[in-house]
């Protein structure tokens, strides 16, 4: 048997091989959505990915008979093991073929690494942050993917439990929630309410109000006093907070976006729900996700000119001393009206915790389809 060679992966070329084996591994599948290239460059880039100030990591390829037949990033997140008082190394962005002693040699490689720096568990898949993509695939093969998310070939956690010692460390589940011809008088009602007894009120924001109204900043410090509680999670820093203004930003449609404020507090900034048109077959139509010749006409199809049905829930987050006032109904209640308006037919909920009921309740008055499933493996390293 042909062993596995395993390269580190030390010049831009070889990142430049790391990050195409997606590509080509998937090349012709109709539910995989691939990572725009230049998003992938800058991903990797430990210069310019802000992570960087908290994480360290390096990239491995893997061979057999002189091809190539793999890859994973090995990632240490100092910050969250700090948080969370664990000692993990994160393996992410894996692809591999259906060989067995492919996956077991690029798992071995990250196990490697965070034996030398002092791990005593791996866990994954995980990118840097929560802003990474993260779980794998488990269920719901045959439906489409998202930018936000892992799709993988069904034979991935197969190979998971063949390799023995990887068991569960966190369940996730996605859901198609369809678009309804009417606000559900659930959300009118409690918006109503909300209103009234707190309040509360919804905003719609400009260009000019993210960037030199400071509302861009106020977003991101919700988000990580919202999700800071969350399975992993690591606050962002002002350089990662600039960072995805940059990265994020062009991409949203500001219709498609709701703030939530406290008129008793000053038109505080208590709730965001950014969605953003699907870019799933927008992006599918972009060679090797490039952008370049004719990409970027399908991307801004679907971003300025409603050439799709689907809106993805990027992420809604309420500071928790308001949820249980339901400001999440007020703002969509806002939502919900210019999905119509667009013709938004369903949207796509991204990765939520299978433990997580509050957030799942909340979709109940929009027929929520549960529709795939995923999961990040853990296995302890010996020494």
């Amino acid at each position: 048997m042909a062993s596995v060679e395993i390269k580190k992966v030390e010049s831009k070329k070889d990142l430049t091989t790391f990050i195409d084996f997606h590509y080509d591994l998937y090349a012709g599948n109709e539910y995989d959505v691939p990572n725009l290239y230049s998003d992938e460059c800058n991903t990797f880039d430990k210069e310019k990915n802000a992570a960087f100030e908290f994480c360290e990591a390096e990239y491995y390829l893997a061979y057999k008979e002189g091809k190539l037949v793999g890859r994973v990033a090995a990632i240490i997140n100092n910050r969250a093991n700090e948080k969370w008082q664990r000692k993990t190394v994160r393996f992410g962005w894996i692809d591999f073929v259906d060989d067995l002693e492919v996956s077991a040699a690029l798992l071995k490689a990250v196990e490697d690494y965070g034996r030398s720096k002092g791990m005593t568990e791996i866990v994954g898949p995980l990118g840097f942050t929560d802003m990474d993509p993260e779980g794998m695939l488990t269920w719901g093969y045959d439906q489409l993917g998202t930018m936000a998310t892992i799709y993988n070939y069904p034979y991935y956690p197969e190979h998971m439990e063949k390799l023995g010692g990887f068991v569960k460390d966190n369940d996730y589940v996605e859901y198609k929630l369809i678009v309804p011809k009417e606000v559900p008088e659930k959300y009118m009602k409690v918006a109503r309410v909300v209103e009234s007894r707190y309040n509360l009120h919804t905003i719609k924001f400009t260009r000019k109000m993210v960037y030199q109204g400071g509302y861009g900043q106020k977003m991101f410090e919700l988000i990580n006093e919202s999700f800071k509680d969350l399975y992993g999670y690591s606050e962002m820093t002002p350089r990662q907070i600039r960072q995805y203004l940059d990265m994020w930003m062009p991409l949203v449609h500001f219709d498609f976006v709701t703030g939530v404020v406290d008129g008793n507090k000053d038109n505080e900034l208590v709730g965001i729900a950014i969605t953003i048109p699907s870019l799933s077959h927008a992006v599918k139509k972009c060679r090797r996700g490039r952008l370049l010749p004719f990409g970027w006409w399908h991307v801004l199809q679907a971003l300025k000119f409603g050439k799709t049905n689907i809106v993805d829930l990027m992420l809604i987050a309420i500071k928790p001393e308001y949820r249980a006032k339901g400001a999440n109904a007020l703002a969509f209640s806002d939502l919900i009206p210019i999905y119509q308006k667009y013709g938004i037919e369903w949207g796509e909920t991204q990765v939520e915790m299978e433990t997580n009921d509050k957030v799942q309740s909340q979709w109940g008055p929009l027929n929520p389809i549960h529709h795939k499933s995923r999961r990040c493996y853990k296995k302890e390293i010996s020494r």
